[in-house]
Formats: structure tokens, C-alpha cells, sequence
């Protein structure tokens, strides 16, 4: 054990006791590291959660990768690809990718007695990968919607069934205007709901079959296929690949293909998100200023009342660089235990919002009705090394001061 540490130790367990003068500071620099550290974890782990809840339901739209008609200029517009079973295996081979499933869409309107509301009906078949919307259903069942018979039923969002007054078992009229109008009686089998209204007022599901009949298909046909991915950090990858495996390709009508990622098929979305980053830096700097500025508040208290042993220590041979490292390791201690308490602060309101959902949202403004929070074992780490290694840096001018005080000053009035 260091010269340094030894006295840095002693000191701390000492400042509890009879030094009435930084007992007070001591508890405001603990505090101050504790709030600024609690702060910082639940703004992160809101932040994370927030964006990660918001992409995960725009992933559950669309997939994480889109193939689609090169042609195509707008996401609903109904341009097929030729989709067999080659190039499935050759898409679902990529690395990264998890499972590949069609969908073909189709614009349309609804109507009931007293209300209508445009809307996109998307046909899924028995190889979709229904495990977001049963986790969202409200009302109802989500069907095993097929592609070789029309199941004559449809699932729709809370908003719709709200403003449409529609319950499951209801009829539901549905229209689609191209050179003549054509009419499917659709029955409501499900209600599922996102909060994500950009998404929810659009579309409803049924069987790929009846969406590839009035889009007029052929059998070896859809709209196009989506890539779900086993891990989102290889979005960029895997769109580049599948981009790269389609460039040129033609099938066998003479459509293109082309591959586009989440991101890029919702760019205002993302780039939203990706505002949030620079909030959390905000907060980040502004709890670093306050438990920075408490601790060396507290730091040169403590300088200032232990000035008789550093003339003492001086006296003894000690040299200003052994002094200053003493102090610098008391700092540790008491950063340690503000860490310690921030952490079981900000770590345990983030365990009850998890668990209870106390903190509720507005679903219309913000896609969800309580405030959402991740756990990443890697981002708690960070800042906690993160608080640590900028407080003790921001402590290293302030401990200069040691080197201002002589022996002989500091011993002579007592």
C-alpha cells in the first residue's frame, strides 16, 4: 500500500468524525456526484429506451430491410417483384439475417355508415413473422393469414376501430379506386395498437392473397419482401449486401430490384431520433459541471483545512507531487461513495418505472403511454468510469494549490 493511499484513507474514514468544517462539504460534494450521476443514468437509460421502443415499431411495420420494385417512388405504391423460392434462400443466407417474408400493399379507402378514412390494406402471408402485432393486439385474434385463399378478414388499429366504431365480428366495407371502383367486405378478426399514429391511422392486415388479386398479380408475385435482421447495429451491412446480390437483376417480367433500409425509407424518423443524441450530450455536460463544480468545492475545503499536515507532511520530506496524490485519492473516496449512491438513485427509479410504469406519456405525442427505459449494462459502465475519470481530471488544477502552501506558514500558529 502507496504512502498516499494510506493517508488518503485515513482521512476519508476521518472525515466523518470530529472536523466539523468538512463534514458539511464532504456531504455536499457526495450529493452533488450522487444527483449529477442519477441524473445522467435516467436520462440515458429514457433516452435509449425511448428510441429503441419508437424503432422497434417502425422495424414492426416494414422489417429492417425493404426489396422492392426499383421503379417504385412511394412506399405504398403497388409495383411487384418475382419473389421464388431461390431468392428467398439467397436473401435469408446474407449475414445477419434473421427471417424473409412478402407483403404486397394496396391504397384504398373504408367506410362505414357515418365515417371514412383512406388507408393501406397490406397482405401478409403464412411465412410473416407475426410475433410484434400478437404482442400489440388489443381486441380479437391475429389470424394465420395465407396466400392461396382469401380468409375475408382484416386487422385493424384502436384508432381506426375508435373513429370507424368498429368492433371485432364487424363488417368492414373497404374500396379501391383505379379504372373502376372495386368493393371488398372485409370482417374485423383483430384491434391491435402501437400508439404510433403516423402508422396506425394507414394500415390494415389480412391474407396476401386477397391484396395480390386487386393489385392483379400473378401467382409467383408481391409487393416485396422484408428482411428482418438479428442484430439492427448490422442494418448498413446487410443492406449494402442484399443491395449488392440484387444490383442488375431482373426477374422474370422484367422488374428490378432494389434494396432499401429502415432508415432510408423513414428518414424524418431517424433523423428526429437522432436529435435525442444531442439532448442526452446536453444533460451529460451540464451534471458533469455540478458534480464536478461540488466536488472541488469540497476538495479545496479540505486542502484548506488539513494546511497543518501538509506543512507537517512537507516538513517530514514529503514532496508536493506525494501530497497532492494524497488528496487526489481522498477525492476517489468520496466520488466513490456519491457513485455509489447515484447509482442505487438513478438505477433503482429507472427498476421502478420498469417494473410499474408510474411515469405516463401522452401516446398522441409521443408513440407510447410511459415514459420507456433500457438497461445497457455497457452505457452504465461508461458513465459511471465516464463520472469518475472527469471528476478526478477537473480536481488535478485545483489540487495545485498545495504546492502555494510552505512549512513554515502553515506551522506557525499552531
Amino acid at each position: 500500500m502507496s504512502l498516499p493511499f494510506f493517508l488518503a484513507f485515513r482521512l476519508y474514514r476521518g472525515t466523518s468524525g470530529s472536523h466539523r468544517a468538512s463534514r458539511p462539504a464532504v456531504l455536499i460534494a457526495k450529493t452533488g456526484i450522487a444527483i449529477g450521476l442519477a441524473v445522467m443514468l435516467v436520462a440515458v437509460s429514457v433516452v435509449v429506451g425511448f428510441k429503441g421502443e419508437v424503432r422497434e415499431k417502425i422495424v414492426g411495420f416494414g422489417g429492417h430491410v425493404q426489396v422492392t420494385n426499383l421503379q417504385q417512388m412511394q412506399p405504398t405504391e403497388p409495383l411487384p417483384i418475382g419473389v421464388d423460392g431461390a431468392l428467398v434462400e439467397e436473401l435469408a443466407a446474407l449475414p445477419g439475417v434473421e427471417h424473409v417474408q412478402r407483403f404486397s400493399l394496396k391504397p384504398g379507402l373504408v367506410k362505414t355508415a357515418d365515417a371514412f378514412q383512406g388507408v393501406v390494406l397490406k397482405g401478409i402471408g403464412q411465412d410473416y413473422d407475426t410475433d410484434f402485432w400478437r404482442w400489440h393486439l388489443v381486441e380479437g385474434e391475429f389470424p394465420a393469414f395465407g396466400d392461396s385463399a382469401s380468409s375475408g378478414r382484416v386487422v385493424i388499429s384502436q384508432v381506426l376501430a375508435d373513429r370507424l366504431q368498429l368492433e371485432t365480428g364487424d363488417k368492414l366495407d373497404t374500396y379501391y379506386i383505379e379504372n373502376e371502383v372495386r368493393v371488398r367486405r372485409l370482417t374485423v378478426a383483430g384491434i391491435y395498437e402501437t400508439h404510433f399514429a403516423e402508422y396506425d391511422n394507414l394500415f390494415l392486415f389480412t391474407d396476401l392473397y386477397t391484396v395480390n388479386r386487386l393489385n392483379r398479380y400473378e401467382s409467383d408475385q408481391a409487393g416485396g419482401l422484408e428482411l428482418l435482421l438479428k442484430d439492427y447495429g448490422a442494418l448498413d451491412a446487410v443492406t449494402w449486401d442484399a443491395g449488392t446480390l440484387l444490383e442488375g437483376r431482373e426477374d422474370r417480367y422484367g422488374a428490378r430490384y432494389a434494396a432499401h433500409s429502415v432508415e432510408q425509407l423513414n428518414p424524418a424518423l431517424f433523423a428526429w431520433l437522432d436529435i435525442l443524441d444531442v439532448d442526452i450530450w446536453v444533460i451529460l455536460v451540464l451534471m458533469m459541471g455540478v458534480a464536478g463544480f461540488t466536488i472541488i468545492s469540497g476538495l479545496l475545503i479540505l486542502i484548506i483545512e488539513r494546511t497543518a499536515m501538509i506543512g507537517t507532511l512537507k516538513s517530514l520530506g514529503a514532496d508536493n507531487g506525494t501530497v497532492r496524490r494524497v488528496f487526489l485519492w481522498l477525492s476517489v473516496f468520496l466520488i466513490g461513495r456519491g457513485m455509489v449512491w447515484g447509482n442505487v438513485i438513478g438505477l433503482g427509479l429507472c427498476l421502478l418505472q420498469w417494473l410499474t410504469g408510474i411515469f405516463a406519456l401522452d401516446a398522441g405525442t409521443y408513440y407510447m403511454d410511459r415514459v420507456p427505459v433500457a438497461f445497457n449494462g455497457w452505457y452504465i459502465l461508461a458513465l459511471n468510469i465516464g463520472t469518475l475519470l472527469a471528476s478526478v481530471l477537473m480536481l488535478v488544477g485545483p489540487s495545485c494549490l498545495i504546492a502555494r502552501i510552505q512549512p513554515a506558514d502553515s506551522m506557525r500558529y499552531e
